[in-house]
């Protein structure tokens, strides 16, 4: 007797969506296909090759947290697309009092680094006497950096590096959920610089990298060039250009998905498991029929809005030295938008010989609700304060932008709740799972390791409700 063929189906082939049908199809039981309603896979991993210029609209990068990512890479045949980062992007920058300031990188850097006051420095040291907190309710990234670290580096480290992650606002992320590794060290170490030197041995075990350490890589061609290799990898079990209108139960205790195929033909598929990695808000759309009760949780998950624009100068008109990988905001600076990264010093392909492109965000979390001046106008405002910044004294060459509505999920403090009732509602529903980038991380190395935890629930799954029976 043969074994029974699992049909999974997968709703959006972004890189998280992708990464959990790589890790399926080894399995020779499971059947995957993954639906995506755009012509292109990627979803904000968006690449575009203008002229002689190369534009990432979505992540410029990624970093190499786990082996998974290079093994991945290798097996879709992208490997010698692969690149690395400039050691310049090791020097990162923050702005405070309209200077450039070196984020310190070791010990001694920090000492007598200029980013810092003698004072933000004397109260670092404060921080293994500082208790673990035993609070039973939410603490925000920012309270609980300037309970063990002090205000200043709360603004000055804190802040911008949240915008930079993010563009969210530290005073309303959740520390539990938007960092856990970094509230894991209190809880189990007691504190922050002890955690640090006992965990680095642990993640060495389990063979990860710190972000603070891992090599930031991207593709000669860009990020979505990641997403398009993995497509090409799986063939036709991702089907583009396929617009989904409900999700629902199928028959024998399976699960629906209908929508229009790209010659607008409406059909129906049936699974057994169903895997959304869709936004929260996309999701909304279309669960209804599954589930109201849903609906208000995925709402309370909120995405703001961001500009990215592609500026770029001739060399010869840019005053200061371009020896890193850009610099953040923070928020007490006032300024129009968030950071710049400097793209074509960091990778190449980027911009012809004798040019420099930055890829300048705006918007996020910490923008203000109302503001008195248009988008146009703002844009304008965050250019000139980016050229006083650089010391740019002509105008740019070329300059691309794209706004993205809705851009970054943001753990905001109750999102432990909003947690507990995801795992609630896939008890309601089992053969059910969400993931996507508001579970788990947001950052591209978050999303391929995620795809080995999503592979490890439907392994469980399978064997709870004995799927994979003979016929």
């Amino acid at each position: 007797m043969e074994k029974k063929k699992i049909k999974i189906g997968i709703l959006g082939a972004g890189i998280s969506g992708l990464s959990i049908a790589y890790q399926l199809v080894k399995n020779e039981n499971f059947d995957v296909k993954v639906f995506e309603k755009n012509s292109e896979p990627g979803g904000s991993m968006t690449t575009k090759q203008i002229g002689d210029f190369l534009v990432d609209f979505g992540p410029n990068s990624g970093l190499e947290t786990t082996p998974l990512i290079r093994e991945m890479v290798e097996a879709i045949g992208l490997g010698e697309e692969m690149v690395y980062a400039n050691e310049a992007a090791n020097k990162r920058y923050i702005l405070r009092n309209n200077s450039l300031r070196k984020l310190p990188t070791s010990p001694i850097n920090f000492m007598f680094s200029r980013l810092f006051s003698i004072e933000g420095k004397l109260r670092l040291f404060a921080e293994p006497f500082i208790p673990r907190f035993n609070g039973n309710y939410d603490e925000s990234i920012y309270d609980f950096v300037v309970r063990r670290l002090g205000y200043e580096f709360a603004d000055y480290a804190i802040d911008p590096f949240v915008s930079g992650v993010y563009a969210g606002d530290p005073g309303a992320l959740c520390v539990k959920s938007a960092f856990p590794k970094v509230k894991a060290l209190e809880d189990k170490y007691g504190g922050l610089i002890k955690g640090m030197i006992l965990g680095a041995k642990e993640r060495k075990k389990r063979k990860e990298t710190s972000k603070n350490y891992a090599k930031m890589f991207t593709f000669l061609n860009g990020m979505q060039s990641f997403p398009k290799a993995l497509t090409k990898y799986l063939g036709d079990r991702v089907v583009l250009n396929f617009d989904i209108q409900r999700i629902g139960r199928g028959d024998n205790d399976g699960y629906s998905i209908e929508g229009f195929d790209l010659y607008r033909d409406y059909k129906e598929h049936e699974f057994d498991i169903l895997i959304s990695t869709l936004p929260a808000y996309k999701l909304t759309e279309i669960i209804p029929d599954l589930d109201k009760d849903i609906i208000s949780i995925l709402r309370r998950i909120y995405y703001p809005r961001v500009k990215v624009m592609m500026a770029v100068f001739k060399k010869e008109h840019i005053g200061r030295p371009l020896d890193g990988f850009g610099f953040l905001i923070p928020g007490r600076e006032k300024k129009k938008f968030l950071g710049a990264i400097w793209s074509s010093t960091i990778f190449p392909n980027r911009a012809p010989e004798g040019y420099a492109s930055f890829t300048i965000f705006m918007g996020g979390a910490r923008a203000p609700k109302d503001s008195l001046f248009s988008d146009e106008e703002i844009k304008k405002m965050a250019l000139a304060e980016f050229k006083e910044i650089m010391k740019i004294k002509e105008s740019f060459v070329f300059l691309q932008e794209m706004t993205w509505e809705k851009a970054i999920p943001q753990y905001n403090l109750g999102y432990p709740d909003i947690e507990n009732k995801f795992q609630d509602f896939e008890k309601k529903f089992p053969g059910v799972l969400l993931a996507g980038n508001y579970r788990g991380g947001i950052s591209v190395g978050d999303c391929v390791k995620n795809s080995q935890t999503v592979l490890e629930r439907v392994n469980k799954l399978v064997e709870e409700t004995e799927l994979l029976k003979t016929e």
